[in-house]
């Protein structure tokens, strides 16, 4: 996972769909999925064979700081989307989202047809369940007869990152970025912080009242620990 700009990730991006010779993958990290990482091998390696990962939470900017160590500039999943998508637009593209339910999907496509209407579009829902080898299979050929530009999965993490690792080889998608939440936040169905508040880097405080059952643990069990290893590691250094 290298530290790009957003201009470096899109320019990257055009270049996998031009020509087609492999996938380019696209990850986020934040304090809850690093934590994740520390003791799950497979996430692990998800998150480090990615052609490209961002620090997707401000908490990893500040962990940053406290290590001594660089994460680049500050890239969500959210700018990423908007910003491949606005590029697609203009030459006209496809892309495919797998996750999340049928009604999420169904408003998203209508917001996409809006805003982006050189773009195709073609949706799935995967089952909530664990699924079978054979129903994996099924899915990755609807996805391939499809055969975009993109594929954007919206599942949580870790389940996206390590099925992404898992089957890109099988998927031949140019791109395929991992955004989970986005999905919702585009779609309307969630409602995400006002700009100035994202800008602050207070996002986080905006969604816990909204989305208290998801995310307390994340905000008073993860960061903490997080934040602890974190100045392990600066002391260990």
């Amino acid at each position: 996972m290298g530290a790009r700009s957003l201009v470096d990730l899109v320019s990257a991006a055009q270049a996998a769909i031009a020509n087609r010779q492999g996938s380019f993958v696209f990850a986020c990290a934040n304090p809850h999925s690093l934590n994740i990482a520390r003791t799950d091998g497979h996430f692990r390696d998800a998150l480090e064979t990615a052609s490209a990962g961002v620090a997707d939470g401000v908490g990893c900017q500040w962990a940053a700081v406290l290590a001594g160590v660089s994460v680049g500039p500050r890239v969500t999943g959210h700018d990423f989307f908007l910003a491949l998508m606005a590029t697609l637009n203009r030459s006209g593209g496809r892309v495919f989202f797998f996750g999340s339910s049928e009604d999420v999907l169904a408003k998203l496509t209508d917001r996409v047809t809006l805003d982006f209407p050189r773009v195709a579009v073609a949706t799935l829902s995967p089952p909530f369940k664990p699924w079978s080898e054979e129903e994996n299979r099924q899915m990755i050929k609807g996805i391939r007869h499809f055969n975009p530009d993109v594929l954007w999965v919206g599942m949580t993490a870790p389940k996206q990152e390590k099925w992404v690792a898992s089957n890109t080889a099988q998927l031949e998608v140019p791109v395929v970025g991992s955004i989970g939440a986005v999905f919702g936040y585009y779609a309307g169905v969630t409602p995400r912080a006002p700009q100035w508040v994202c800008g602050l880097g207070l996002e986080w405080l905006y969604r816990l009242p909204r989305e208290t059952g998801r995310l307390w643990r994340r905000t008073f069990v993860s960061a903490p620990v997080f934040l602890w290893f974190v100045l392990l590691e600066r002391m260990r250094r």
